[in-house]
């Protein structure tokens, strides 16, 4: 059988088309320098009469408050940003107040250069719907200026006939209150500070002082006392620094239960994803006791190192983001299994770049070996495979896509089957790609790219949501039956 035949049978592609959309913005906190620079521009303010500042306030909220949800709070926060520079002889009013957040505000388009890399999960509040129907929670890597990355979502329904029909969009887009944890497990935390190469000895003693769960003021404390010891500066600010780090990189975001799904945007807050948030790989997990929890995992990028963090939600409200640790926490492209396997945890990574492997541990956020899952075989993937989200389960095994890049940075989308016993086993596999970048699928940000970060099953068909061209997306639809098979037709041996 000819490759364009196998697409074209298996592959259905759906007419819908998503677009980045420019005019999405959020405001953002704009601090422009230092704090002699701050106290120029209170200074500044302070100093104007009574009528400009309200008039220079009326404009800011002609022009900018029908772009924002909550305007008047968003400038307010971001004054409080820069509240203490104000001298302590000054009394502000409340307009001032307000023109100063303005000051130090800025309407940022989280997805002006791009809108890729989906990935699709049931929504978990299905009243209301059809049968036959299921509504969905569509997540997206959206990208702005400087080529920063957050996570965007959007919801829908399928059908019975695998039709898909989108929830309006709204006008309006929002980032989330934060949270830093309230509880630490220094288990966990100790593990992944060794990883990051902070001194033991130094870091023993930060840690000792902590009790099995702690806050951050604990932390905070415990690093005071740190300070006035006898170890070397260098060693002490590495502990310090790394440690600050680490906490802050585990958080909590909440959102309005008033804001639509399509409003809500996981925007980077802490430093180790200052440059962004990538990739995300949703999955509904049911756990042993029946209990259902969404997870993805991503990777968090701050110019220099990747991080790859874990984020947890039950109602896509409130979402919790820890770090993952272990010596096989260490690179893009994880994606968690849907259930235990075995009493284990079961995860899909791509420790070098290159090949796919398989993870099993007893523990959620501690990865500690990886075992080689498949390398490059075909010519279209001998640059590298990766997957593309986690494995879905069906009767004859775990089916679970995976992208392969060859010549001219080509990727192309393919189909494996793993055993439901021990997922480290692959008892079918396609010989050609079920789908690759068509006509009007080459051209964009990055030309001759189809990605997809994660699907699902609904009445007999795979249900595919994909980016094209690291710039827009697509939705296709395959049935399970005829993919299943030519997997079997297909055995590994």
């Amino acid at each position: 059988m000819r490759l364009n035949e196998q697409r074209t049978q298996l592959v259905k592609r759906r007419s819908t088309l998503l677009n980045a959309e420019s005019s999405r913005v959020i405001t953002r906190p704009y601090i422009p320098g230092d704090r002699a620079r701050m106290k120029r521009l209170i200074k500044r303010v302070a100093q104007l009469g009574d009528d400009d500042v309200h008039h220079l306030l009326e404009s800011v909220f002609q022009e900018f408050s029908a772009r924002h949800r909550n305007f008047r709070e968003a400038l307010g926060r971001n004054f409080e940003r820069i509240s203490e520079n104000v001298p302590k002889h000054l009394t502000l009013t409340d307009e001032q107040r307000l023109l100063l957040g303005a000051y130090v505000t800025s309407e940022y388009s989280v997805e002006a250069a791009a809108l890729f890399n989906p990935s699709i999960v049931p929504h978990p509040d299905q009243k209301g719907v059809d049968k036959g129907s299921l509504r969905f929670v569509m997540s997206f890597r959206a990208t702005g200026e400087g080529h920063v990355s957050s996570i965007e979502f959007r919801s829908g329904i399928i059908d019975q006939n695998h039709d898909i029909y989108f929830d309006p969009v709204s006008q309006y887009v929002a980032t989330p209150e934060m949270h830093t944890d309230p509880v630490y497990q220094r288990l966990h935390f100790q593990r992944k500070l060794e990883e990051m190469g902070a001194r033991d000895r130094v870091m023993n003693h930060l840690l000792e002082g902590l009790a099995e769960t702690f806050t951050i003021n604990e932390l905070e404390l415990q690093i005071k006392n740190l300070r006035s010891t006898t170890f070397r500066l260098v060693d002490k600010q590495h502990t310090i620094d790394t440690a600050l780090w680490l906490a802050r990189s585990n958080y909590e975001v909440i959102f309005r239960p008033d804001q639509p799904i399509s409003e809500r945007v996981i925007f980077p807050v802490s430093e180790n994803e200052s440059a962004g948030i990538e990739d995300a790989r949703f999955v509904r997990f049911v756990d042993d006791d029946g209990s259902v929890t969404y997870y993805a995992t991503y990777t968090a990028y701050n110019r220099f190192e990747i991080l790859p963090q874990l984020l947890q939600t039950n109602d896509f409200l409130t979402f919790r983001m820890h770090t993952l640790s272990g010596n096989a926490a260490q690179n893009k492209g994880m994606a968690l299994f849907p259930r235990k396997i075995r009493g284990q945890f079961v995860m899909l990574s791509r420790q070098d770049g290159v090949s796919n492997y398989i993870m099993f541990s007893d523990s959620l956020r501690f990865w500690n070996k990886a075992d080689l899952l498949q390398e490059p075989v075909h010519p279209l993937e001998f640059v590298q495979v990766g997957n593309c989200g986690s494995p879905v389960e069906t009767s004859e095994g775990w089916l679970a896509l995976f992208h392969g890049v060859g010549p001219m940075r080509k990727y192309s989308i393919w189909a494996e089957l793993l055993d439901l016993d021990d997922p480290s086993k692959i008892i079918g596999r396609l010989d050609e790609p079920i789908m690759a970048p068509d006509e009007h699928e080459r051209d964009g940000y990055v030309p001759n790219v189809v990605y997809s970060c994660g699907n699902m099953i609904h009445e007999g068909a795979l249900i595919i949501p994909y980016g094209i061209a690291d710039q827009r997306c697509r939705v296709a639809t395959l049935l399970i039956p005829e993919l299943l098979s030519r997997l079997k037709a297909n055995q590994q041996t």
